[in-house]
């Protein structure tokens, strides 16, 4: 009797599958923390599950990144998740030892830049002439630069008033690089500095909560204000989903 390709079909259809052996925690363990130890960004659950040919759900997966978490935590370095996955980082304890041989010497941020960062930060999506209302002076275009270089800050969409100006909102790499997994998890704003200071070495202070958030700034930026400026009348706004959330 000739079998067709129907028959054979449903017979593997009916055959038992064969049992696959339980993962060794250990060794998922060990994987785990191979991957993320040699991997220069952080890496999503996604990107994890696939080191396990997908035998391994996500919830089960998260638990035992959980349980690593826990077995690194009094360790020089700790795992830690952040909004675009999970990474090792050095503990910021140890990080200025480490400081000591590094040839790159972090960025020095103005004053005018750290109040431009925490009124996006906590007011997004704002446009430039939104943060100008707020400090009471001119943003220059270099301020705005500065946080777009460093990954911090993007363009995500404009508001639908005269010029359209540009709607500005912080970037996953900016929860990244604080240590957070989404917005909600911010700093108070007089906590930001602090959180700031486990990141770059900033020397200026962050002026106080009054005059971030109503009072005038103290000083301006070199530049005048733009047309776009002025097109900050309250409306509704057009966004992009490409930023921190």
């Amino acid at each position: 009797m000739t079998m067709t390709e129907e028959t054979v079909e449903a017979a593997e259809a009916r055959a038992p599958e064969t049992a696959r052996e339980p993962l060794d925690l250990e060794l998922v363990k060990r994987v785990l923390e191979a991957a993320l130890l040699s991997a220069p960004e952080p890496l999503t659950l996604q990107q994890l599950r696939r080191l396990f040919a997908g035998e391994l759900d996500v919830e089960s997966l998260r638990k035992i990144l959980e349980e690593l978490k826990l077995e690194w935590a009094d360790r020089s370095v700790e795992l830690t998740a952040v909004a675009s996955g999970w990474r090792f980082r050095v503990h910021p304890d140890y990080q200025k030892y480490l400081d000591r041989i590094s040839n790159e010497k972090p960025p020095r941020y103005s004053r005018a830049v750290l109040e431009t960062l925490a009124i996006i930060a906590y007011r997004q999506p704002v446009t430039r002439g939104d943060i100008e209302d707020i400090r009471g002076v001119a943003v220059s275009p270099p301020t705005l630069k500065a946080l777009e270089e460093r990954g911090w800050i993007d363009v995500v969409g404009h508001r639908e008033t005269p010029g359209r100006p540009a709607l500005f909102a912080t970037t996953r790499k900016f929860l990244d690089d604080l240590n957070l997994r989404s917005l909600e998890e911010l700093p108070a704003l007089e906590e930001l500095q602090s959180a700031l200071d486990a990141t770059l070495d900033t020397s200026p202070a962050l002026p106080v909560q009054g005059a971030l958030l109503g009072a005038p700034g103290e000083e301006a930026d070199a530049a005048t204000p733009t047309p776009e400026d002025e097109a900050n009348a309250p409306s509704q706004d057009t966004e992009h989903p490409d930023h921190a959330g």
